[in-house]
């Protein structure tokens, strides 16, 4: 699922050291980046629960998270095999713990609730057996995207959803995310305050949305087609009856029209498995649109710390003007209370000014003190959001390519399976 891949060291006849195993084998081994270069996970065993409490009953789906070590290299790193139940609700409390807790990474998203751009004769029940395993598939394509990430991957909460059935929630919320997503909240509106945003990220916010514009026009137009597919399938099937009734009408023919009338049925028949296999592509198109919101929360956080620079540069700017002013005995232009006073009891002693001077010039010490902190956050900030996105798009091309690839070649089967089924038809035409 990553770019990142492991890198195997070239055999060397020519070094020494590369054939002398017994020293290598003193070396110790990297560890890996990621845990699917030594785990494998699996999201499988979709099944129905319902609990009764005393007013109301919860019925929901759980699902069986399993994990194995292959390598057997990093035992110490992991147990040879485990298995837990999640329901969907906890793939959510990890993923916003995620989300809070790495603001600059592109956090992979879940699976929609209920399904959307959908055709019509599609079910919608969240507990339809078709979309339940749908949904299994796509809670493990999270799960692979987060143990393929080289920082998420290595995080003890997320581990310990691999492992921990009983007490991991306690574990999430020991961590008092919320309280850091919650103070992350006046970044909503911080972008319209922003003396100098970075266009880097205006111009990524752009993207999502264009990124989301064209995967949703892709939707609306497969939906569209897909009902009119379904309608024309169908139809075939009234060629059943007809060539049936037909055949016992007239007896010389009577095989032949029978067995195109069986063809009729079988085309007709052939567009439920097509569109269902249709779906599978359209939830991995549906998971690069939910990853738009992903990258706009990357933004919204960079206007945040954005903010919290500008401002604290006012801040500092702000100071530096009232220690000049007050070195000059001068005050404010504009009304205070101190200048009130000075005009009504006189002047501050050198004394008292020289005090004031001494208090600010500590206030500005400290604030250039936040404001290098501040700056240095911002820039660490930067730099890993841009490298996280970087790795995103690289990883986005790679899946939309194989992406429509597989739709395309599934289209052409379905086409070629269409052309056999007409032409077993058309033989039994030819036959009359």
């Amino acid at each position: 699922m990553a770019d990142e891949k492991e890198s195997t060291p070239c055999t060397d006849d020519k070094n020494p050291e590369k054939r002398d195993h017994t020293k290598a084998d003193r070396i110790e081994r990297p560890r890996p980046t990621h845990l699917l270069q030594w785990m494998e996970i699996t999201v499988s065993e979709p099944e129905k629960r319902t609990v009764a409490s005393m007013k109301m009953q919860d019925t929901f789906i759980v699902y069986l998270v399993e994990t194995r070590v292959t390598d057997p290299n990093m035992r110490g790193y992991g147990e040879g095999a485990t298995s837990v139940w999640r329901r969907y609700s906890e793939f959510e409390l990890l993923r916003n713990y995620l989300d809070a807790t790495f603001p600059a990474i592109v956090v992979p998203p879940l699976p929609e609730k209920k399904a959307s751009y959908a055709w019509q004769n599609a079910s919608t029940d969240k507990f339809d057996p078709d979309f339940v395993e749908r949904r299994r598939a796509a809670l493990e394509i999270f799960l692979l995207r987060v143990a393929a990430h080289p920082k998420l991957c290595q995080d003890k909460i997320f581990s310990g959803f691999l492992k921990e059935e009983n007490g991991w929630k306690e574990m999430v919320y020991a961590t008092d995310f919320q309280s850091k997503a919650e103070s992350r909240l006046k970044s909503l509106n911080a972008a319209f305050r922003l003396k100098k945003p970075d266009q880097r990220f205006e111009e990524l916010k752009n993207y999502s949305n264009e990124l989301q514009n064209n995967i949703a026009n892709i939707l609306k137009i497969r939906m569209r087609l897909c009902d009119k597919l379904y309608g024309i399938h169908k139809v075939h099937a009234n060629y059943t009856r007809v060539f049936h009734e037909w055949s016992l009408i007239e007896k010389d023919i009577a095989q032949p029209l029978q067995s195109a009338g069986h063809y009729m049925d079988v085309y007709a028949s052939s567009v439920d498995a097509a569109l269902e296999e249709e779906e599978q592509y359209a939830d991995q198109l549906k998971e690069y649109y939910a990853f738009g919101d992903s990258l706009r929360s990357v933004c919204r956080r960079y206007e945040c710390a954005q903010y919290d620079l500008e401002r604290a540069e006012d801040t500092l700017s702000s100071k530096a003007a009232q220690r000049e002013m007050l070195a000059q005995g001068k005050t404010g232009g504009s009304f205070s209370l101190s200048g009130m006073k000075s005009k009504l009891f006189g002047s501050d002693t050198p004394e008292q000014r020289e005090a004031k001077l001494k208090q600010l010039e500590e206030q500005i010490a400290q604030t250039e003190t936040e404001l290098k902190q501040i700056s240095e956050e911002t820039q660490v900030f930067v730099d890993a959001a841009l490298r996280d996105i970087d790795r995103f798009k690289r990883q986005k091309v790679k899946d939309l390519r194989e992406i429509f690839t597989n739709y395309a070649v599934m289209q052409i089967k379905q086409c070629k399976k269409g052309i056999a089924i007409w032409t077993s038809a058309k033989d039994c035409f030819s036959k009359m």
